[in-house]
């Protein structure tokens, strides 16, 4: 049973992996690289190339990012599949978390080990001021933090967990 229920959680970590990887290659192969697409009077899709962390942290290092970046992402990935794979099963909110954030860091990992930069293109913004170009990857990693947040909070937890 225990299989089953990691297995459940890989798919989750799949998803958000195939839904990134899709979404990249076809900027990749759709867009010119800083090509601008206009959707939201505050949303546009723009093709850029992060050589860095989040926030482009680190992008003008030098190229000694790119290895670091991936051996991080890779050390990651591993306690977060070992950490998954010992949850209990009412731990559901800690396992969607993870995998959520599994899914993403494997994503960026691809770019980062393929590319040598991660494939950015979802552009928010308000008047001249943009949020930093991120990815599908970047959201699944931001959602499984606040879920693992407010999993830390108590929420999902029933009253006889709250009190052991």
């Amino acid at each position: 049973m225990r299989n089953f229920t990691m297995l459940k959680w890989l798919g989750l970590s799949l998803l958000a992996l195939v839904l990134d990887q899709g979404s990249k290659l076809i900027v990749d192969h759709s867009m010119q690289l800083y090509q601008s697409i206009p959707l939201l009077p505050f949303f546009n899709l723009t093709y850029v190339r992060n050589m860095g962390a989040a926030f482009s942290f680190l992008s003008e290092a030098g190229g000694w990012q790119r290895w670091f970046f991936a051996g991080l992402a890779l050390v990651i990935s591993l306690v977060i599949t070992v950490w998954l794979s010992r949850l209990q099963k009412h731990e559901t909110l800690l396992a969607a978390a993870l995998s959520l954030i599994l899914g993403g860091a494997v994503g960026n990992l691809i770019d980062r080990l393929a590319y040598g930069y991660v494939i950015d293109f979802l552009d928010v913004y308000y008047g001249t001021w943009h949020w930093p170009a991120f990815n599908i990857a970047d959201s699944a990693i931001t959602l499984g933090v606040v879920l693992m947040l407010a999993e830390s909070f108590g929420l999902g937890k029933t009253k006889d967990e709250e009190q052991s």
